[in-house]
């Protein structure tokens, strides 16, 4: 039994296409994914996100506590500023990635940080089990409030257009990644921040779930004389693969390395000791024996999750992690692990799609560039 977000009965209303996502029952597309893509890319739309996890992390050894936890470094986080990072285990793997939001230290005794970690939805669970376990040492206190969190993206470029008139805070004037708390939608304390999974920009706003309904309904409201449309799951996977993005359960999980999943640049090897740094210094040092790729493939057919790669001999290489037809760029791309030797842009590779083997080229991230 899926559960539903606040969200569902306007979903349903709007005759979405439903599917089970992560434990929940999710909006997969409306009108359409290339059409709902297209709209994000030139214009502006709405995701409902409500299943993804949100925890607190908050007490005087905060800081510390997430720094052996996580393999970005925390401590460069001003109040308001939000972070990518993860979760690295201790082989080297990904428990997950997340978004770190360094928050005021009002509801803080004197001393204290606060943080909030969003993580993703299929693994609230195991991210919170992990955090758990690993917790004991620090004078630290966990929070798990994604239940009672709503959460929506608006992504696309005039989504600060369509926004500003519910709120007094200045979002064409807010830098990536970073966020402020004010009023929006005539509620106090909405959390907007300037994030998102397009590439497009946008602004994710956290609310409430028992807002999410009066929040949902007045950005359509404003944002109505730009068409402003709601877009589902499928396109929200659609754009992140033309920017590069990884999808855990996909592209990293864990067994991959950040290293070897081409984000070396969360993973702060000169901050002090976290979980899994000593393996990833070596990675460093001696090199990875694979890495992830873009690449474009020279025929109409769609590569898959889980479709061996070649070599020109036949020889098996890797395998896709994730793939696709671009709606933008109108040709089938991909992701995946390659052995490095193959993994230089322009080099021939072949997925294998059952008897057939379809020639593609290894491209730089991402697929996409303004």
């Amino acid at each position: 039994m899926f559960k539903n977000t606040p969200l569902t009965s306007i979903h349903e209303a709007l005759k979405a296409k439903m599917a089970g996502f992560a434990g929940y029952n999710m909006p997969i597309s409306y009108k359409g994914i290339i059409e709902e893509h297209l709209n994000i890319r030139n214009n502006v739309g709405v995701f409902d996100v409500s299943h993804m996890g949100e925890f607190i992390v908050r007490g005087r050894q905060a800081l510390p506590f997430l720094q052996l936890v996580t393999s970005n470094d925390v401590s460069k986080l001003e109040i308001g500023d939000v972070q990518y990072s993860c979760l690295p285990n201790k082989d080297g793997g990904i428990v997950d990635d997340l978004l770190v939001y360094r928050l005021t230290e009002e509801m803080c005794s004197e001393g204290e940080q606060s943080f909030m970690l969003v993580v993703n939805a299929s693994n609230i669970e195991k991210d919170w089990n992990w955090l758990e376990g690993h917790k004991s040492d620090f004078e630290v206190d966990m929070i798990n409030i994604s239940e009672e969190t709503g959460l929506i993206a608006v992504q696309g470029p005039k989504a600060a257009e369509a926004l500003q008139s519910l709120t007094d805070i200045d979002l064409a004037g807010m830098k990536y990644y970073t966020f402020e708390k004010g009023r929006f939608a005539g509620l106090e304390n909405v959390l907007v921040s300037a994030t998102g999974y397009t590439g497009s920009g946008g602004f994710e706003i956290y609310c409430a779930s028992g807002q999410l309904v009066d929040v949902w309904n007045a950005v359509f409201e404003a944002g109505k004389s730009l068409n402003i449309q709601p877009a589902g799951l499928g396109c929200r996977d659609t754009l992140r693969l033309e920017m590069g993005f990884c999808l855990y359960g996909n592209d990293i999980d864990d067994t991959t390395s950040p290293l070897e999943a081409g984000l070396g640049w969360i993973t702060k090897l000169q901050k002090g000791a976290f979980h899994s740094s000593e393996i990833m210094m070596q990675q460093k040092q001696n090199g990875v024996v694979r890495k992830l790729v873009g690449f474009e493939v020279n025929d109409r057919r769609v590569p898959r999750h889980g479709y061996p790669i070649a070599d020109a001999s036949g020889n098996a290489i890797g395998e896709v992690t994730s793939g696709t037809m671009s709606p933008s760029l109108e040709r089938p791309i991909g992701m995946g692990y390659v052995k490095t030797e193959f993994a230089k842009a322009g080099t021939e590779i072949f997925v294998q799609a059952g008897s057939k083997n379809l020639a593609a080229t290894v491209v730089k991230l991402p697929f996409l560039t303004k």
